[in-house]
């Protein structure tokens, strides 16, 4: 069992000083303008306005509005080295993942950790501190270990981690999606989980790393498998997580296979409670989704994958009033084709007024699912707002810019509504900046980039060279 993380970190203290505007997203949703927040070590100890603490460092915040950082609630790292694929472009789900799987087998340590590099420097870059990974795919002719390689990544940037470990064990010969060479067996999956979890899980306050377990749907792993990981899971006091309802694909394939809609083959499978969120979520009843609520089982919203793929917009709106625990996500990087944080805050503002009316969606609303409601949805109460007590895990958006210009009268929902970029200015997590001036600390950003290329390239092969040449 790892170290609580507290004990990690200096006691330097830290004021950031003078923000336009400090949106704190508590219980009271409190806002200080010219406010500042004191800081420390990793730990927050006051929001207010001209606070005169002495501190070893003061971080200007003029022109900016301040937040709590976004927690993105459902991601598949590897995913950013196979961005805009044309095969892909125009296919809804299951062609999508048909054809990607012949790509994904090629993954390599290497790729592994660039690709989570790649994604998580993006979240940070767009106002995300904590993020999930949904990672299910295992080549069987690459080390069992990748998972960890994505750990690596997490600590290399300085973001907090939610690393989850997934698991496809139903390949074609089965019935199942995958190709039986990407797929694993189920004793082999389960030893894994629990290595992973002796190494890296830490259930402490202001943990960097919490390791959840995650199957990866209902077409890729058997019902044994899902109901051995979640009993698994509980007794280790874990989350567990999967896709589900995302497609009327799935909801066919669950009532000729097992003759259930997709929320009822995860009940008989113990698949229900404050411990377990669904990706997607879209195909879901209003008798549905008020099990959801009664059981606390939540869902990680993925507007923008869910445009992308055509495979609907999901009842958000009735969730919420229901009391359904929702957080917002990416997605892989594939399906999105980005780790953009603050532009799917601004799809989730824009596609519920198609969906759910125009007062549905306001900005504050967007605003607490992606914090507080990822916090929740993620089993945390360290993080979500800016508070005495919480964890020092806050952004900087700019707001001084062109793009901004006329629209102050309302600088948070500005963010969401106007701009001209989606870079934060600064981001801080667990009391250490991250991000400054708009750029990653920690990492040579043109040099992962250039990594990132040359490995896309060896992964997608000839082929996809051949159809850049021939569509220019």
């Amino acid at each position: 069992m790892g170290h609580s993380t507290e004990v990690l970190v200096t006691t330097r203290t830290t004021l950031v000083k003078n923000a336009l505007l400090v949106a704190t997203l508590d219980d009271a949703a409190r806002t200080v303008a010219g406010g500042d927040v004191y800081i420390e070590g990793n730990r927050i100890v006051e929001v207010g306005k001209s606070l005169s603490r002495p501190a070893d460092r003061i971080v200007d915040a003029a022109g900016c509005v301040v937040l709590p950082g976004f927690v993105n609630c459902h991601h598949h790292m590897f995913q950013t080295l196979t961005r805009a694929l044309p095969a892909v472009q125009d296919e809804a789900l299951f062609g999508w993942l048909t054809h990607l799987y012949t790509v994904w087998q090629n993954l390599t340590p290497e790729a592994v950790e660039i690709g989570a590099m790649v994604g998580m420097g993006e979240l940070l870059l767009t106002g995300c501190t904590t993020t999930t990974d949904h990672f299910y795919l295992f080549p069987q002719s690459q080390p069992g270990d990748l998972l960890d390689r994505t750990i690596d990544a997490a600590r290399t940037l300085g973001i907090r981690f939610h690393p989850t470990r997934g698991s496809m064990s139903l390949g074609r010969s089965k019935g199942g999606l995958p190709p039986d060479h990407v797929t694993q067996d189920e004793d082999a999956i389960l030893a894994d989980c629990e290595r992973v979890v002796a190494r890296y899980h830490d259930p402490a306050p202001f943990s960097m790393c919490r390791v959840g377990l995650s199957p990866c749907s209902p077409f890729s792993v058997t019902k044994e498998l899902m109901r051995e990981t979640v009993r698994f899971a509980r007794q280790r006091q874990l989350r567990c997580h999967t896709h589900l309802a995302e497609t009327l694909d799935e909801e066919n394939f669950c009532l000729e296979k097992f003759g259930k809609r997709p929320l009822a083959l995860m009940e008989e499978l113990e698949w229900l409670g404050e411990d377990i969120w669904y990706a997607h979520a879209i195909h879901l009843n209003d008798e549905e989704i008020a099990k959801m609520a009664r059981t606390g089982t939540g869902v990680g919203h993925c507007p923008t994958s869910n445009l992308r793929l055509g495979s609907g917009i999901a009842p958000i709106r009735k969730m919420l009033d229901a009391g359904v625990p929702v957080g917002l996500g990416v997605d892989g990087s594939a399906s999105n084709d980005s780790s953009d944080m603050l532009g799917e805050l601004r799809s989730c503002l824009l596609v519920h007024r198609i969906a759910s009316g125009v007062g549905s969606m306001p900005a504050e609303a967007v605003f607490r699912m992606a914090c507080r409601g990822g916090a929740r949805v993620l089993g945390r109460d360290d993080i979500g707002t800016l508070e005495p007590g919480k964890a020092a895990d806050l952004v900087l958006w700019d707001v001084s810019g062109l793009g901004f210009a006329g629209a102050l009268h309302d600088p948070l929902a500005a963010l969401l509504f106007a701009g001209d970029s989606h870079i934060a200015r600064a981001v801080m997590v667990n009391g250490e900046l991250v991000v400054e001036d708009g750029r990653l600390v920690r990492a040579d950003e043109r040099a992962l980039a250039e990594k990132a290329h040359r490995i896309a390239r060896g992964m997608v092969g000839e082929g996809r060279e051949k159809t850049v040449v021939s569509s220019q």
